[in-house]
């Protein structure tokens, strides 16, 4: 069944700013930002060996202010930037002395030529006809790719490792309509190294590994700019062909990861995963788990599950799904990695690894998905 609704959302825009050598001012503008925020977290750490605590981020922005009449090259960045800037160290200290039992660590230095963006909010930016803004008092042009509607709440100017700059819009208050197909199907996904996703109703989704594809492509550039002179213009010119490289990788991991979960969230309403320690798994098998980005494609599918207005369960982590038999619940005590296979001493029957564990994530997240999505999908789950 398919139905149609209007709702108001908030969404971003990316845009690329033409090629000009005006942009300079623009890079110019995200290195004095790099170096804003290496003093600020100069500030942070010194408060923080003194006193146990950090800064508060309304100190810090006075402070800022009164340096950065005295810093010409501090005033390329506009004070609403500064601003975003203290406002996300703020955060993340806020979140490391929150949750830094659990791993988390605090913000640290960063190279300026690698600092990536400032952020503009209500102010500093102007939007003029056709396809171009004006920056502090530069105009630039971009492609206009597609319209911006609603009201801008903020505008990021974002450097690529290429050099290449993009503009990021969010935008508020977007009506657009909301077309949902039901299609009442449940279904759990186990992640593997070998099949990239083995789903309950007994399909399996293959990884291209577009990384292990691509390394031969890759060896050569990376050889040829390890052997470059630190500081030439030929290293230069050879880092940035093994980034290309590297960025056709994540273009077109990207893309299918997109694609993909269009194309499951079309097949079911709900979609139930196990949480996995990806950290844990990049330990053991390094580049494999790289390879894969299972927690990149999560993110995507989150995003697009909430558009379409799916539901998207996890359960978990220490669950023995693997270990427990689909069919009559017994729960096995060890299973070796090795084992693909295996008899149930119970009922006797032979359950494949990853296809069992699929069906038990299934039952587990139908026990704790919405009431109303079980019952629709109480048919697919007994498939």
């Amino acid at each position: 069944m398919i139905f149609e609704n209007w709702y108001k959302s908030m969404k971003t825009l990316k845009f690329k700013l033409y090629q000009h050598k005006r942009n300079r001012f623009l890079k110019r503008s995200i290195n004095a930002a790099g170096v804003i925020y290496n003093h600020c977290i100069a500030l942070h750490k010194r408060y923080c060996r003194m006193w146990g605590k950090h800064l508060n981020c309304a100190q810090l922005q006075a402070h800022i202010a009164k340096l950065r009449k005295r810093k010409e090259f501090w005033q390329l960045v506009g004070s609403q930037a500064v601003q975003d800037i203290c406002q996300r160290i703020e955060k993340a200290y806020q979140l490391f002395f929150k949750h830094h039992k659990k791993g988390v660590r605090p913000p640290h230095f960063k190279k300026v030529r690698k600092y990536k963006s400032f952020t503009l909010k209500q102010a500093g930016y102007k939007f003029l006809a056709g396809n171009r803004i004006k920056i502090g008092q530069k105009v630039y042009q971009y492609w206009n790719s597609r319209e911006i509607e609603g009201t801008v709440k903020t505008l990021t100017i974002k450097r690529t490792p290429l050099g290449e700059l993009f503009m990021v819009v969010v935008v508020d208050s977007v009506i657009e309509p909301e077309i949902k197909v039901e299609t009442s199907h449940i279904a759990g996904f186990d992640f593997g190294l070998k099949t990239f996703l083995t789903v309950s109703d007994g399909s399996k989704i293959e990884s291209p590994q577009f990384l292990k594809q691509s390394l031969t492509a890759i060896k050569k550039p990376s050889r040829q700019h390890s052997l470059k002179v630190k500081g030439s213009a030929n290293r230069e010119r050879a880092r940035k062909n093994l980034v290309r490289r590297h960025e056709d990788v994540v273009n077109r991991r990207s893309d299918w990861f997109w694609k993909l979960a269009h194309a499951l969230t079309d097949r079911f309403d709900v979609l139930c995963f196990e949480t996995l320690n990806l950290k844990g798994m990049q330990r053991l098998w390094g580049r494999k788990i790289s390879d894969l980005a299972f927690g990149e494609f999560l993110k995507i599918l989150e995003w697009v599950a909430q558009k379409k207005d799916k539901q998207v369960i996890f359960i978990d982590r220490w669950y023995p799904s693997s270990k427990t038999c689909s069919n009559c619940g017994h729960v096995l005590r060890e299973l070796d990695l090795s084992i693909a296979q295996w008899r149930c001493p119970s009922c006797q029957s032979v359950n494949g690894r990853d296809e069992n564990a699929a069906k038990n994530i299934c039952a587990v997240g139908a026990s704790t998905a919405k009431l109303g999505d079980v019952r629709q999908a109480l048919p697919a789950i007994a498939v």
